[in-house]
Formats: structure tokens, sequence, C-alpha cells
């Protein structure tokens, strides 16, 4: 059972069969640490001080409550569910992509839709990180009790201070392009390059872009006509740690992603110190809500970019403001609480009090 105090409460994450190798998160992790840096699923490990796993027998040799990851055909997953269940260990499992075009993706073969339903029924629980996930996990469920369904966004070390990358805003500058996939419709790429180029034209900042599509990509960008020596292109992968110092170098984070994503591009702009823009990813909403893509209009977009780009003590005032959110809803500390809540539940250990779980306003 589950420690009712968050301070000793230690996750296992189990990513059964997968290619990350085994992770211990015993002491705080570093840029330039070997192994996975701490964000998105090791980030559950890493903030609680507990574990990161491939191997079943492993993950439930730590004794401690589990998070298995749905991934691949959801075999390994079905299989690893039913020994950590004999093994009596409390068991919340969570999509490995949970973007909405992911989803849908993994769910429309009917022997991997009748897995998954299965395996979520069979769970004591289900974490989503998007309300999106949590919604399609609670009517998945419908036999259980909605409380053992929660959303809990991807922490992000921010109390490190070896993880603040940052600038001072009056010597960022230009516009970071978020987004990097050509080819997935929801992310938007083309209409942010062309939003970029507008902005450009009217703040005469520059625009930074990651393109890895090779020739094809450099092809493509060649064909949106930037103003000369407006775009700089970075074609290849670099180190997390030197991607977060180029981010941190911009006054902005830009993107139109509308795949319902838990947000890595909006946490690494928190890494950064700087504002993400125009997304609409669950970070995003929760804590870049007053720049983010929901319910606004590109044009509306546009003009707040426009705003943070040409008014300085305005984005260090927004970057003060979403850094204080962030660490109430998603450091390291506010998630290990919210899991040590959520876990005591699924076990029914006592509870005295609620911390504040993230809700996203409607």
């Amino acid at each position: 059972m589950a420690s009712t105090d968050a301070t000793y409460f230690r996750l296992s994450v189990l990513n059964p069969g997968g290619r990350d190798l085994e992770q211990y998160f015993d002491e705080p992790v570093g840029p330039d640490g070997a192994g996975h840096p701490p964000i998105n699923l090791h980030a559950f490990a890493a903030c609680t001080g507990g574990s990161f796993h491939r191997a079943t027998k492993n993950a439930i040799e730590e004794k401690r409550p589990i998070l298995l990851i749905l991934r691949g055909n959801f075999r390994a997953t079905e299989r690893a569910l039913a020994e950590c269940k004999s093994a009596d260990r409390t068991v919340a499992v969570a999509l490995k992509e949970t973007g909405l075009h992911q989803i849908a993706e993994q769910l429309r073969d009917p022997k991997k839709l009748a897995r998954f339903m299965r395996i979520v029924a069979a769970a004591d629980g289900c974490l989503a990180t998007t309300p999106e996930a949590a919604d399609i996990f609670r009517r998945a469920r419908p036999e259980h009790d909605p409380a053992t369904v929660a959303f809990i966004p991807t922490p992000y070390p921010l109390e490190g201070a070896v993880w603040k990358f940052s600038v001072s805003p009056g010597e960022q500058r230009g516009i970071f392009i978020g987004t990097r996939e050509w080819d997935v419709p929801s992310r938007n790429h083309l209409a942010a390059l062309l939003l970029a180029r507008e902005i450009c034209a009217a703040s005469s900042e520059p625009v930074t872009v990651f393109s890895l599509n090779g020739r094809k990509g450099e092809k493509l960008l060649a064909e949106l006509n930037f103003p000369p020596g407006k775009l700089r292109v970075h074609d290849k992968r670099e180190p997390y740690p030197d991607y977060l110092r180029e981010v941190a170098r911009h006054k902005i984070v830009l993107q139109l992603d509308r795949s319902r994503v838990p947000g890595q591009v909006a946490g690494d702009a928190l890494l950064a110190r700087t504002i993400c823009v125009g997304g609409d990813g669950a970070i995003d909403r929760l804590v870049f809500g007053n720049y983010c893509g929901e319910g606004r209009t590109t044009g509306q977009i546009k003009t707040l970019a426009l705003e943070l780009l040409k008014n300085t003590a305005e984005r260090a005032k927004a970057i003060v403001e979403t850094q204080w959110r962030a660490a109430e809803r998603m450091s390291f500390q506010a998630v290990q609480n919210q899991l040590a809540f959520f876990f005591n539940r699924l076990a029914s250990a006592p509870i005295e009090t609620q911390p504040n779980l993230p809700s996203i306003p409607k």
C-alpha cells in the first residue's frame, strides 16, 4: 500500500518490453546526467524518487505502486498487468501516446481495442496526461468509480536550479517554431510557419525552426520565401540540454498544434523560461492559458505574439506569472503530491485532505 505521506511516496513506472533502459531516480538527475531526462513518462518516476523499468519482474520487486504504460499492440501490457496484480501491486495504466490522433490510430484495430478495454477494466485505475484521455478512460470503464481515473499533467523539474535555462528577457531574440512535423495534419506546422512569416514581417524578429526532413524539408521551407536572413534552420537533432538552451534564446515559442497532446513543447518553454503561444496541449491550457490557442483565432494569436515580442516588460511579467502557475500545478513537488493522493485512493488508504488536482478551465 502506498504511504499516505507524499514525502515518502515512490512510484515505479513500467514500460514492458520498451526500449528505454532501467533507470533509478534516487538522486536528482541533471541536464548532463546519464540516462533519460526526467521528462514525459520518466518524470512520474523522477518526481517521486522512484524508478523506470522495462522488465515486469524488476518493477514488482520494488514493492511500490506501479504506473503501467500502454504501448505497442498492448500484449506486453496485458501480460504485465496480470503479473503485477498477482503480486498484489496497486496498478494504474497510462497511454504512452495521448494525442487524439494517436489514440485514434492505436484503437482502430478491433483486436487491439478489445485488449485495451480488458486492460482498462482490470486495472486499479487510469492516469491520463490530458483531460481528453481521462474522458476516454472513464467511458471505457463505466462500472468503476470515476475517481479511479485522474488527469495529472507530466511534471517538469522546475525547482531544480540546474534545469533553469533562462536568458534575460531583454536579451532574448526572435520566434522559435515549436512544431516540426509536416505530415501530421493536426500539428498545423505549415500554418505555424506562415503565421511566423507574417509576424516576422510585422516585427522584424527572426524565426528559428528545426527541420529534420533532409532535402525535402529544405525545399518546403524555401517555398515559403521568408525575408532574407530571417529564417534560421537546424537540420540535426541536438542533445536535450542544448535544445533547451536554443529555445531559451527566443522571446516566444510559436505553434498552432491542435492534437490535444500533453504539451512537451510548452513544458520545454517552461524550462527555457520563455512563453509558449498558440498550442492546445494540456500544459498550454494549464499554464499558458492567456496565450494558448484554445478558443482563439489565428489573428488573435498573432496579436498576442506581437505584443509579447514588442513589449519586454509585458513578456517578463508573463514569464513570472506562468512560472508561478507551473510551480503550483506541475512542478515535481506538486505532481508528487497528486500522485500520492491518487494511488492512495486506489489502494483505499485513508486520506485526510485532497491536494489541488489540476483542472483546465472550460
